[in-house]
């Protein structure tokens, strides 16, 4: 039977209410356009020309228990063109413990053709077929991947032979309890045409040396970071031109501002001016096959740098379970000594015998692959299921640097710290789902598991994956466990991409309600409760004392860094324990945060977001990145401040006379907003359109031609030098042509845009805006003497804006009624709205000016909407690493080098694995703290009375010799040396609380049970110390 035979067509799903985005998304395989609405967070990772590889690649995946379903998953859910799932078994009931689409219904069922229909559901450009038969070679030569997993060591050989001798990529993955494997082989002369997934560098030139060994200088504002043998070409160059658009030439590294390119010695002499850029070429890899690698298996990749001789020990295992499992009919028993030993046996003949061979057997390692090679774990599939299907997306686009060609990987400190070997009782099969992992951790284990108390805060794409293995790992499944998620976001069809619980008939829904019906519908014993609240101040009435100190852990799943650090903090207030993980592209990262073991997510701060300065994005652009945040800053200066302001208006009629009262530059700026307003009022739609055309003459003409005028062509700085060089573009200003197409986008969209502020029914068609505008008449623009434009930011920040001194406290005293006008929120994922249609327009149009190369809408998006990179790949290994962690903090282990803090790149690909920092400790008298601990003081006495300030003050005195100096409470100042004594003597007298009260000017909410209060001490030497905070209770 052929491929397509048997891959039914794509079929019509019923959206209710949803009709347009139904439309969008049921697209015939023939169809070559990227959903780029779908697709978008993937786009930015792999970009449309891997994409549409992707799409025309047919994959086949062979073992559908758990590592097989999680690796079909990622892949149809990445976008090829056809995955065909193959098992030949009947489905067990220990299969659930990680195969999550399989259920208690399928079991005597086949698996592929049990789990393809929900697999069908993830993407419906992907058509998606179950094969059940004996795979042949005929059947096999129709795809271009192969992916096995669950398979024995003579299929692997024999259908990589086929493979690898047909130019069909060719992998294997296979997990044993907490040991895993993954074999890469993409044949001979194998193209790789993005080893690192990282943008082409590009920089600005400063100088090119005319000799035989031609010296490259780019300019002294950003590091070129180019390395040995890459390639460049070079654009703009005045002098020696013939470097433009040259032949990529390879580079030698001479420092970090200069490079060689080699013999310029018979080109014109360089000039000025000019651009390099990186040019990624391509690379043939040639691998070897599966045979050849199994006695010659080359350089290992490393997971864990403290393992380095683990690859070549497991090497050796992997072999032996597969021999063992031939000679004994089924591999070890868990946990059976008799067992262990005979593999031993079989691991010590097969070393003996191999051309790989290690020196020395770890006989303790053979022990434990033996002990848990029969167990099935969700989140090693998870991590390894996640790693192969980003090779699949290797092997059919060439983009990141495959597997050569071996990975190993063990999770060993997921076991006791003991070092004890559990009885083999413990872990004998008890008939449910979750024996799969009782093999690997024993029943007892399991229990502690399921009757966990956990936090997942985001339902998003990670949010949405811990989900799925939870639910396979039992947490919170038992009569006294429970999860708790919370998110306040609702579906978008951006999401179904990598958040693979949602479907589209689920677009507009809220994530977190959605996301727990389907984690139930994997585990129906799933006592999960959803909630919709933002976390932060505002929602500890609902997440107060009572909620956190019934927790055992919180898991994070956000994509901000102050919901993270909040959310950190109230685990270290409460001495929870917190796994921290996040992704960007094929990037991704995992900290584990255990109370008075190691340090705190906030204990370090990731790098500052890359700022522009002012001059540079409003005078002297040199990137799109540049025009992009000019763009982004007119769009809130045309169509929210203005209204933003008129807003405020309405709600108070007496707001200009405050402005015109306090006199200020911020109240200069809001009278400035509050005149354009009044004096850009239009009556009707044709007012926008005027509006927008004398817009564009404004940004792309008259302020050029004044910026021109001000320094012309031929300026000169203090020093001589050409003005017009190095960073600095020389402008053009634009002359409106109606019939240019970019010209028209921005006087629709920002005719829309601005009738939308004024409540103003816009008129959309494109014909209609094009006559009105076509009639506008402008008049010529004269440049004026006298006008500053600032060259550098510290000009830009002495210069004042004066325009609305005196005229604008005119124009208050004679300020109309208010104008109804709506502010716009940026919504970048929203083709209909024009809001990216006018960034993309608006930043284009000043890239034209400055000959800066414009950039798609798809482009735009991503850079001026902050758009984060996203692959489910990622999300994946990611997720099943913080459940790794999870198993070691639920085990009781305490030592720090249990717990491993990971970062992976698998664009490269790359495993970092460290142990994580110990919480720094400070010292007053002779006790150390570090940051988990605090000062409890019980604030409440008999009789329903409470500690007053003074009795805290003696408290400290008597307890810890320490004399408080200094007490706060949030932004309240309670007590302070240099106070006034009158209050000194009347906040000393009263309660704690009260205090709190009286300053804070609010009342202390009744779901607080505990104040937190900040001092500063004096020691008994009177000496400033640093101590902890006071975890004060009053109730």
């Amino acid at each position: 039977m052929s491929l397509d035979s048997e891959i039914p067509p794509a079929k019509r799903r019923k959206v209710q209410n949803h009709s347009s985005f139904q439309k969008s998304v049921i697209m015939s395989n023939e169809e070559k356009d990227i959903d780029e609405a779908l697709y978008s967070r993937q786009l930015y990772v792999l970009g449309h020309e891997a994409m549409q590889k992707m799409s025309k690649s047919n994959i086949l995946i062979s073992g559908m228990k758990g590592l097989g379903v999680e690796i079909a998953k990622n892949v149809i859910l990445g976008g090829v063109k056809s995955v065909v799932v193959h098992d030949t078994e009947l489905a067990e009931l220990m299969d659930l413990s990680s195969q999550f689409y399989l259920s208690e219904a399928d079991v005597g069922k086949n698996r592929a053709a049990a789990c393809v229909g929900k697999l069908a559901e993830l993407n419906n450009y992907v058509k998606v077929a179950a094969h059940t038969e004996q795979l042949t070679e005929a059947y096999i030569k129709q795809f271009q991947v192969v992916v096995l997993t669950n398979s024995s060591l003579e299929d692997q050989l024999r259908i990589g032979e086929i493979a690898h001798a047909s130019g069909i990529k060719f992998i294997v993955g296979d997990t044993r309890g907490l040991f895993a494997q993954v074999f890469c082989d993409f044949g001979k002369n194998f193209k790789v045409f993005d080893n690192n997934g990282e943008p082409p560098i590009e920089c600005i030139l400063s100088a090119i040396s005319k000799g035989e060994e031609g010296i490259v200088t780019v300019h002294d504002d950003q590091r070129h970071d180019l390395e040995d043998g890459d390639h460049v070409t070079f654009a703009e160059i005045e002098g020696m031109t013939e470097l433009n658009d040259c032949q990529p030439v390879p580079i030698k590294y001479l420092g970090p501002f200069t490079f060689s390119i080699g013999d310029t010695s018979k080109f014109t002499a360089y000039s000025r001016g000019g651009l390099v850029r990186q040019v990624k070429m391509p690379k043939a890899v040639d691998f070897k096959s599966l045979q050849e690698r199994l006695d010659d298996p080359g350089e290992f990749l490393l997971t864990d740098f403290g393992k380095f001789d683990r690859p070549g020990q497991l090497h050796i295992a992997f072999q032996a379970i597969h021999q063992y499992k031939a000679k004994y009919g089924s591999v070890p028993r868990s946990w059976n000594k008799e067992d262990a030993a005979r593999f031993l046996d079989v691991a010590r003949e097969v070393n003996s015998s191999a051309k790989a061979k290690v020196d020395s057997l770890d006989e303790k390692l053979m022990y434990k692959f033996a002990y848990v090679a029969r167990g099935d774990l969700c989140p090693l599939q998870t991590v390894i299921g996640g790693f192969c299907a980003q090779e699949v997306m290797k092997a059919c686009s060439g983009k990141f640097q495959p597997l050569n060609q071996w990975l190993y990987y063990d999770a060993l400190e997921c076991l006791s710290e003991d070092g004890e070997d559990l009885p083999e009782s413990a872990c004998q099969p008890v008939g449910n789902r979750y024996d799969g992992q009782i093999a690997v951790f024993g029943v007892d284990f399991q229990k502690k598991l399921e009757a966990l108390k956990y936090f997942i805060v985001g339902a998003g794409a990670l949010g949405c994956e811990l989900l799925k293995d939870f639910a396979m790992m039992g947490i919170g499944c038992g009569e006294s466990g429970k999860v708790f998620i919370t998110d306040m976001d609702h579906i978008e069809k951006s999401n179904l991409n990598r958040q693979f619980l949602f479907r589209p008939w689920d677009v507009s829904h809220p994530k977190s309600i959605v996301a727990t019906k389907a984690a139930k519908a994997m585990n129906p014993a799933f006592n999960i409760i959803a909630h919709e609240n933002r976390v932060g101040p505002e929602s500890e009435n609902t997440y107060d004392d009572n909620f956190f100190e019934g927790l055992d852990g919180v898991a994070n799943a956000l994509d901000n860094v102050d919901a993270r650090k909040y959310m950190d903090r109230r685990c270290v207030y409460y001495c929870k324990p917190l796994l921290e993980s996040g992704t960007q592209g094929p990037k991704g990262n995992v900290q584990v945060v255990k109370p008075f073991l190691t340090e705190s997510y906030s204990s370090s701060n990731d790098p500052p977001e890359k700022t522009f300065g002012a001059c540079t994005v409003k005078n002297f652009p040199n990137k799109i990145e540049h025009t992009l945040q000019w763009a982004r800053e007119t769009f809130e200066e045309l169509f929210v401040s203005a209204a933003t302001i008129m807003r405020q208006f309405h709600e108070d009629p007496d707001y200009p006379n405050k402005l015109a009262r306090e006199g200020s530059m911020q109240s200069a700026e809001t009278i400035k907003w509050f005149k354009l307003a009044f004096q850009h009022k239009p009556s009707n739609f044709d007012d926008c359109i005027v509006w927008a055309r004398n817009q564009f003459q404004e940004h792309y003409h008259n302020k050029i031609a004044q910026l021109l005028f001000n320094f012309p062509h031929d300026a000169k700085t203090k020093e001589g030098h050409p003005f017009w060089s190095g960073p600095k573009r020389l402008p053009e200003p634009a002359v409106f042509d109606i019939e240019e197409p970019l010209h028209l986008d921005y006087v629709q969209s920002a005719a829309i845009l601005f009738a939308d502020t004024y409540e103003i029914k816009a008129i959309r068609d494109r014909d209609y805006i094009k006559k009105v505008a076509s009639s506008v008449s402008v008049p010529p623009f004269v440049p004026k003497a006298g006008v500053k434009i600032a060259v550098t930011d510290a000009e830009a920040q002495s210069q004042t804006d004066d325009e609305d001194g005196d005229n604008g406290l005119e124009f208050l005293k004679t300020i109309p009624s208010p104008i109804e006008m709506t502010p716009l929120e940026f919504e970048k994922d929203d083709d209909s709205n024009f809001h990216m249609d006018f960034i993309t327009a608006a930043s284009n149009l000043r890239a034209v000016n400055y000959d800066i190369e414009p950039a798609s809408k798809h482009k735009s998006k991503g850079i001026a909407g902050k758009i984060i990179p996203a692959i489910a790949t990622t999300t994946a290994v990611v997720v099943g690493k913080v459940c790794l962690e999870l198993y070691k903090i639920a085990i009781g282990n305490k030592k720090i080098e249990s717990y491993k803090n990971s970062f992976v790149n698998l664009a490269l690909p790359l495993f970092a694995m460290s142990e994580p920092l110990q919480p720094p400790s400070k010292t007053y008298h002779d006790t150390k703290w570090t940051l988990w601990d605090r000062f409890i003081v019980e604030g409440r006495k008999e009789g329903d009375t409470e500690m007053t300030v003074q009795e805290l003050f003696d408290h400290f005195k008597n307890e810890y010799q320490l004399s408080i100096t200094m007490l706060s409470q949030g932004v309240a100042l309670l007590y302070s040396f240099f106070m006034n004594k009158d209050n000194m003597r009347t906040r000393m007298a009263m309660s704690v609380s009260k205090v709190v009260e009286v300053v804070s000017k609010k009342n202390i909410p009744d779901h607080v049970k505990d104040l937190v209060l900040e001092v500063c001490c004096d020691d008994k030497n009177g000496e400033d110390v640093e101590v902890p905070f006071i975890q004060y209770r009053f109730r």
